[in-house]
């Protein structure tokens, strides 16, 4: 991505806002979020805890609903659908990848991946989800005999078996050493350049914002800034 590229807008946040309410007493974790989402890119989303990240990603995701604003995906109006539409919209144009691997322990690797494509309308085979993530030699396997770089990789490719348009990946190396995050982040950098993936990635950790073609901070529920970084580093130089 460079400064003279056009891509597609792919998602719409317009000016957000998302309040909790706890009894009688009102918690503001979003507010007045607008940020476009492009088509293909690797966009950073970065703040401390309790800055709004989460929050954004659901509901760039579909999980929640906005107290105010719209989410618009392409011509799709995400914030008027049905809770059955939404899960359409979750199953065919969204993979998640979370800190935590929430992997079924009594499946193998191979299995994970083949119940997530039974909810879902791709076409994927199993084997090519777990190969995208150079993980076939371990298909075989269940979580426990897999290392946490190992169970990371085999959430990404069942989050890949759908065939998403978007991936939300929510501190995806946030349980794992340095060795395994630079796998699992150069994958989802090689993921985005190969297959033309739009990744969405939400970290307290500033270093690896530097792999995104733009970066957007937040701060108190708000998106304080959106940077474009025109030479993300490669994933071998990033360092925390």
């Amino acid at each position: 991505m460079n400064g003279t590229e056009i891509r597609e807008t792919i998602l719409s946040v317009e000016s957000v806002s998302k309040i909790y309410k706890m009894g009688e007493v009102e918690v503001p974790a979003l507010r007045d979020a607008t940020i476009d989402i492009l088509d293909g890119e690797f966009l950073m989303v970065v703040g401390p805890s309790g800055s709004g990240k989460s929050t954004l990603l659901n509901m760039i995701g579909g999980m929640d609903r906005p107290t105010s604003g719209t989410v618009r995906f392409l011509d799709q109006d995400i914030t008027k659908a049905t809770d059955h539409q939404l899960t359409l919209y979750r199953r065919s144009k969204i993979g998640f990848v979370f800190q935590f691997f929430n992997l079924i322990p009594t499946l193998t690797a191979l299995d994970n991946v083949q119940v997530a494509l039974e909810i879902t309308s791709g076409t994927m085979e199993p084997m090519e989800a777990l190969r995208l993530v150079d993980l076939e030699d371990r298909a075989g396997h269940f979580p426990s005999q897999l290392s946490g770089g190992e169970q990371q990789r085999a959430a990404l490719a069942r989050a890949l078996a759908g065939n998403p348009r978007l991936l939300l990946c929510d501190e995806p190396t946030g349980a794992l050493d340095l060795e395994n995050s630079r796998q699992v982040l150069g994958m989802l950098v090689r993921l985005k350049r190969e297959l033309g993936k739009t990744v969405v990635l939400i970290t307290h950790n500033n270093a690896i914002s530097a792999l995104g073609d733009r970066i957007a901070m937040m701060r108190d529920g708000t998106i304080h800034s959106i940077q474009l970084n025109k030479e993300p580093k490669p994933v071998e130089e990033i360092e925390w």
